[in-house]
């Protein structure tokens, strides 16, 4: 999801009574998803003030699950000290910009850029309701909760009793080509069997590890596709050497072509788990207790030499505009690891970071994703049901 941020702060007083406002929209600035009054204080500076504009849309913006942020505010102080190009000498500031920092580690595409006052009048005036709230009492936080307008997608509205209720497969043909991303991760192999962190590590599949990929391509084995792609790494070019012998390659005519090659992409390889290659889950906790904690919470927490949560899903999302691209209006097969499959999930569902703690995607599972140009849709999560045979 990309959201469009204005942000300002004032102070009456300099230091005194201080309040933020902020106005998140959407990409194209026609929906006013949320507007964000908050009291800092009675004796703040106008720039602390315009730290928590910055920290309160940054907020917003993970709380909605956004990943690409463009941040717009009046403050020059605050933009150059951010963009890194003033040195923050006050320590409250020194601490708010931290703040803001783990902040945006968590977004992925991020700009913050300076606006004359003239344009940020909805931020401005959302930070003289704040400083009235506080002249008259209020206490430090946001005025109503910060309550989303009617407008937000997150808004729970009831569709009209006479509305039609779509239907499923193909009530989004007018959205444009959608591309089809079929998911499977790999077979079952000595590390997954020993539940040990396999990022870049290259195993071959076991011999269970062999019959899960060949359940998984005989249940794909009516899917037309028009393309297989694979992460590099062994246990997944063993899966889908035995998808590209079963699927039925699609051709223009509507008639089957001949076999599917397997195209190989880096940008689909699992997370570098960097020093926890290799251990397990309790090993990897015992060589740094509170790391390991952190990394577990915070998709922005990188393995000690290797990847975070967040690189990866950045990654993944370019791979995957760039197959979606390349492919418009296709069926994918993508076969691949844990993690990069479950980036492929929480963009088809416009979701935060917390979602790749919130998935469990077992060996050899199937699950399906749609693109289209400016949409997406999950259609089918973790179906193992082809493997009920192997016990």
């Amino acid at each position: 999801m990309k959201l469009v941020i204005f942000a300002d702060g004032g102070s009456r007083g300099n230091p005194g009574i201080a309040g933020s406002g902020t106005a998140v929209y959407s990409a194209d600035r026609k929906q006013l998803l949320r507007e964000i009054a908050y009291v800092v204080g009675t004796k703040s500076t106008n720039n602390v003030a315009e730290y928590h504009g910055l920290l309160r849309g940054l907020e917003a913006a993970v709380e909605m699950g956004a990943d690409d942020v463009d941040f717009y505010m009046d403050s020059k102080l605050v933009v150059e000290q951010m963009n890194g190009r003033w040195k923050i000498k006050h320590p409250d500031m020194q601490a708010l910009a931290l703040e803001a920092r783990k902040l945006i580690d968590q977004i992925g595409s991020f700009t913050l850029t300076w606006v004359p006052r003239a344009k940020n009048k909805a931020a401005d005036a959302l930070s003289n309701v704040a400083m009235d709230a506080a002249a008259a009492g209020a206490p430090v936080g946001i005025v109503g909760a910060g309550e989303e307008t009617a407008d937000s997608p997150n808004s729970a509205t009831e569709p009209a009793a006479d509305t039609a209720a779509p239907q499923p497969s193909d009530w989004m043909t007018e959205q444009g080509p959608v591309t089809r991303f079929i998911l499977v991760r790999h077979g079952q192999t000595e590390m997954s069997a020993a539940k040990q962190y396999s990022g870049h590590a290259d195993p071959e599949l076991t011999e269970l590890g062999k019959k899960q990929a060949l359940a998984a391509a005989q249940a794909l084995a009516e899917t037309q596709a028009d393309a297989i792609v694979c992460s590099p790494l062994k246990r997944c070019q063993q899966t889908a050497q035995a998808i590209a012998a079963s699927v039925r390659p699609a051709h223009p005519d509507g008639t089957e072509g001949e076999k599917l090659s397997i195209e190989t992409v880096e940008g689909l390889i699992e997370v570098d788990f960097g020093l926890w290659e290799g251990k397990t889950f309790a090993q990897a906790h015992a060589t740094d207790e509170e790391l390991h904690s952190q990394w577990l919470e915070d998709p922005s927490v990188a393995c000690p030499g290797g990847e975070s949560l967040q690189q990866v899903h950045r990654r993944v999302r370019k791979t995957r505009q760039e197959l979606q691209e390349k492919y418009a209006g296709k069926t994918v097969v993508v076969v691949s690891h844990v993690n990069p499959i479950k980036s492929f999930i929480r963009q088809s569902l416009d979701a935060g970071p917390v979602t790749f703690n919130r998935l469990f995607l077992d060996l050899a599972s199937i699950s399906i994703a749609e693109f289209w140009d400016g949409g997406s849709m999950l259609r089918g999560f973790n179906d193992v049901g082809h493997l009920r045979a192997l016990g």
